[in-house]
């Protein structure tokens, strides 16, 4: 009876999609790519990121009917493609990612509220942390107590936070200047003179951090009613969310002058909307932003837990995280998430700018992984391997795979080795679970190429905390 619980419709599926997409990073919109560039440069950098998130999506679409046996996917296919470190590596790095989000996560909501009480200040005062902590273990009790009622109230929660979204985007249109915007069209007055490729490339990493949930359904497949769901969930989700993304970016251009936009304070959503139609459209949006950022956790709470889950399941992590409860649950899984969130929500006190911080990490550590799912689509497609039947198909799904890989090679350059060197730092230590894992089984830890991989994790771990100690490299 309980497997069939366990089952998820397409609706419910795509739902994941949406909820783990829409979380912080659409409120943040506005002011981040107001400082990075103004319409010009933000219609090529969606271009881009929507092009090569389309090309991923695909990726993710045509393995899910491809290798249905490959539950998981984010780790299970590099792991089939590459080996088991670097499977592994995928597992943690995508995992690690996920508690780094939904620590922005809480950030981001003690600094709505910051807004009007201002005991809460930018989200890292110790009443933040201390509210942030209620939450992380309130929302770990529920989740505790079953998969399909989490998923459910996370269907009810997408539905709801959509809602001040589309408003907003209604208010913007009906009070769109064309002269603001044109004035804004090229970068606008009194902003710094930069190229386009910079200003391009300074909103990757972000434009990377609100498209993460693309790959949910693909995370949940075991728990999908038909596998072929799986893909039209993430197809669908992903058209919808572009469509909301880019023009919570754009439409602002319309309403105010760019430098305005660039100067306001996080969620800038809000600010934006109070500056067309008064207070109430700040209260509107923080409304908006709570519930959907709480969605958004109790969506990669679920992902985040089964991606460790899984992997214990299949011997890459230790057998311990395997454990799950009555209901389902991974409950080992899930305590070791929420005590990784709580020791980063911590550590927030300490920060300047934790939600930036938050939301770039969050951003790099999920490059690796993706990249090392474009490569195995590439690898498959290219082998001929389940095309045998459909050669039309293979060509097709070659080409996707390629500019995929592109795509995510691309993203690591754009994130520059500021943050390559950062994710070295918790990709190193991490191993210590790979060895743990390795022990309980009696197996070697390395083949010889992943040796070179293993030492090139702990070199890179070496230099950036060389560079964060002598000033080298600032957070």
């Amino acid at each position: 009876m309980s497997a069939k619980v366990q089952k998820l419709s397409l609706f419910a599926l795509t739902a994941m999609v949406v909820g783990s997409m829409v979380g912080s990073g659409i409120f943040s919109l506005p002011r981040t790519f107001g400082i990075a560039t103004g319409p010009f440069g933000a219609i090529i950098a969606w271009t881009i990121a929507a092009s090569g998130m389309y090309m991923l999506a695909r990726v993710f679409q045509f393995l899910a009917e491809r290798k249905p046996d490959l539950d998981a996917g984010v780790y299970a296919y590099a792991k089939a493609g590459f080996g088991e470190y670097p499977g592994f590596l995928s597992a943690f790095g995508y995992w690690i990612g996920t508690c780094i989000g939904n620590v922005s996560y809480w950030v981001l909501i003690k600094s709505t509220l910051g807004a009007f009480f201002p005991i809460f200040g930018d989200g890292n005062t110790v009443a933040a942390i201390a509210v942030a902590s209620v939450g992380i273990w309130t929302f770990h009790f529920l989740i505790l107590r079953g998969v399909q009622q989490a998923a459910f109230i996370n269907t009810v929660v997408t539905i709801a936070k959509i809602i001040p979204i589309l408003v907003f985007i209604l208010i913007l249109l009906m009070a769109f200047k064309y002269d603001v915007f044109r004035a804004n069209f090229w970068g606008g007055v009194g902003m710094p003179d930069t190229s386009l490729v910079e200003q391009v490339r300074a909103t990757m990493l972000v434009t990377v951090f609100v498209f993460l949930g693309i790959e949910g359904a693909s995370v949940y497949s075991r728990h999908a009613k038909k596998r072929s769901d799986v893909g039209a969930a993430t197809i669908i989700g992903f058209l919808g969310v572009t469509a909301l993304l880019v023009s919570v970016t754009m439409l602002p251009y319309a309403v105010l002058e760019r430098a305005e936009i660039a100067d306001m304070r996080q969620p800038s959503m809000a600010a934006v909307l109070e500056a067309v139609v008064g207070h109430w459209g700040a209260v509107f949006i923080s409304v908006g932003l709570i519930i959907s950022v709480l969605g958004a956790y109790l969506a990669w709470s679920l992902i985040c837990a089964e991606v460790l889950s899984v992997a214990a399941r299949t011997k890459d992590m230790p057998k311990l995280f395997a454990t799950e409860n009555e209901n389902k649950v991974p409950a080992a899984a899930l305590w070791l998430t929420n005590i990784v969130v709580q020791l980063f929500v911590i550590s927030t006190y300490w920060s300047n700018d934790a939600f930036t911080l938050m939301l770039s990490l969050t951003a790099v550590m999920s490059l690796i992984p993706f990249f090392l799912v474009a490569a195995y689509g590439l690898k498959l497609t290219r082998s001929g391997q389940t095309y045998e039947k459909t050669p039309r198909e293979r060509t097709r799904d070659l080409i996707f795979a390629a500019l995929a890989v592109i795509y995510t090679v691309f993203l690591i350059w754009a994130a520059g080795m500021k943050f390559v060197l950062l994710s070295a730092i918790l990709y190193g230590p991490g191993t210590v679970l790979y060895f743990w894992t390795r022990l309980e089984q009696g197996r070697k830890f390395f083949t010889p190429i992943e040796w070179i991989v293993f030492a090139a994790a702990a070199i890179g771990c070496v230099i950036a905390i060389y560079g964060l100690v002598a000033g080298h490299i600032t957070i």
